[in-house]
């Protein structure tokens, strides 16, 4: 049903830098080929805080949509840190299932205008015309494959309603 090209998602990948040369082997999980790519230490650091790392690490599939530490650096002022705060666990559990689609959704699934429920529970737009994007982030890599999914590199943390 989700079976068309996006010609957008091959061309920015194509031009896109190679964050995960050498991890395309499959025997690594999602965290670990995170970890592994070095660019994503905030969102590793979140997963953990949320105690999310060992669902992630899980048979799934997950599609993950994964800012990258500038993504996290664009947040304003203190919001990494006030989320990593005990207190707001469930808020910081929130946003990041927001970013995770059960099954694993690779480029070639992905039409204009389609809509992904989320773990989170709210459903993620996607735009394919002109770039392709998840809400208002432009994926910067895509079909980065692990063991249990798949991940696209995003350039912002994406909120749910």
């Amino acid at each position: 049903m989700f079976r068309r090209t996006a010609l957008a998602l091959i061309a920015a990948t194509a031009l896109s830098t190679p964050a995960f040369a050498g991890s395309h082997g499959m025997a690594k999980d999602i965290v670990d080929t995170a970890a592994e790519a070095g660019s994503f230490t905030t969102l590793l650091a979140a997963a953990e805080a949320a105690g999310l790392v060992d669902t992630l690490k899980g048979d799934g599939p997950f599609t993950v949509f994964a800012p990258t530490d500038a993504a996290f650096e664009a947040l304003p002022e203190g919001t990494v840190e006030s989320l990593l705060l005990p207190e707001n666990k469930d808020k910081l559990t929130a946003i990041l299932t927001y970013h995770v689609v059960p099954g694993k959704v690779m480029s070639t699934d992905l039409t204009n205008g389609m809509m992904a429920a989320t773990v989170e529970g709210d459903e993620v737009t996607i735009m394919t015309e002109g770039g392709v994007m998840v809400d208002e982030a432009n994926v910067v890599q895509a079909d980065i494959e692990a063991s249990n999914g798949v991940i696209h590199v995003i350039d912002a943390v994406i909120m749910p309603e």
